[in-house]
């Protein structure tokens, strides 16, 4: 109980502000209607009007609310207007491309931390690409992959690849690293090669910087593929819905895609967080 009232007075507070902010940001529509009617507008009229406006500048929460009802229950999951159906065309292309750059990231570090070649060539590049921003990124592979004639899941794919591995690149690193001088001094007295203290004291010892990373390596995912989305004219996912949402000022068809991704990512952290408990336990680290 002591953990759950600092948490709904915080939320709480949110709501008020947003509440508030609906109302500052929406009254010069409903200032501008009155003044060409010739009315004068009452403080109640402004709430009513400000908090049920079809395109409000923002959405009060409870029209979010009720939009993210209408999206995810109110709809067929086929419907081309359900956020589960555009949800799960999102999620399809984040776990693949969460797959790609976790794979590519653990193989990357353990070269890394076994070459100091890699180590002198590769990771300056990893760290150098990430300064690209991934907004100039995602049409260029969007569009030379659609050239070559690949299109749909896996550019979307590769895009969320690019954001997901570089954490997870970075975290296998240092915690391939983490087993002190002894512990690998100990090893090579029983003649263990490389591969051996790779299994048997490097992977272990990595794993809870791994499952780290892999926590923000499967958020950023979910963004590259929406950002993916973006520049592609898509009109599947949670990223074309925020798009289509921009196009008409649907601003409240906005706010549920982007509560929706929200929900998806943190979904998709906890998931990760519980077979990391599973697996830190199993191993007798928790």
């Amino acid at each position: 109980m002591k953990m759950i009232a600092p948490i709904l007075t915080v939320l709480a507070a949110i709501v008020l502000l947003w509440y508030a902010g609906s109302v500052a940001l929406n009254a010069k529509w409903t200032y501008d209607q009155a003044a060409r009617a010739g009315e004068d507008v009452t403080i109640s009229q402004l709430l009513s009007d400000t908090m049920s406006q079809k395109r409000p500048v923002l959405p009060a929460p409870h029209q979010v609310a009720q939009g993210l009802w209408q999206g995810l229950a109110g709809q067929a999951i086929t419907s081309k207007r359900s956020l589960v159906y555009h949800g799960w065309i999102t999620l399809s292309a984040t776990l693949l491309g969460f797959a790609l750059g976790t794979g590519l990231g653990i193989v990357l570090a353990v070269g890394i931390t076994h070459s100091r070649a890699m180590d002198l060539s590769v990771m300056p590049w990893a760290i150098a690409s990430q300064t690209v921003p991934i907004l100039a990124i995602a049409p260029m592979v969007i569009v030379v992959l659609a050239s070559l004639g690949v299109t749909g899941l896996l550019p979307k794919a590769l895009i969320a690849a690019y954001l997901s591995f570089f954490p997870v690149l970075v975290g296998m690193v240092k915690g391939l690293r983490a087993p002190d001088s002894m512990q690998l001094d100990l090893l090579k007295t029983y003649n263990a090669s490389q591969g051996e203290t790779l299994a048997k004291l490097r992977m272990p010892s990595s794993m809870p910087y791994l499952f780290a990373s892999l926590k923000v390596g499967v958020a950023a995912s979910l963004v590259g593929t929406i950002v993916a989305e973006l520049p592609a004219g898509a009109t599947r996912g949670l990223g074309a819905r925020l798009l289509s949402g921009s196009y008409y000022g649907q601003t409240v068809q906005i706010w549920s895609a982007l509560f929706t991704a929200a929900a998806l990512a943190a979904i998709l952290v906890g998931i990760v967080g519980v077979i990391e408990r599973i697996t830190l336990k199993r191993m007798g680290m928790a």
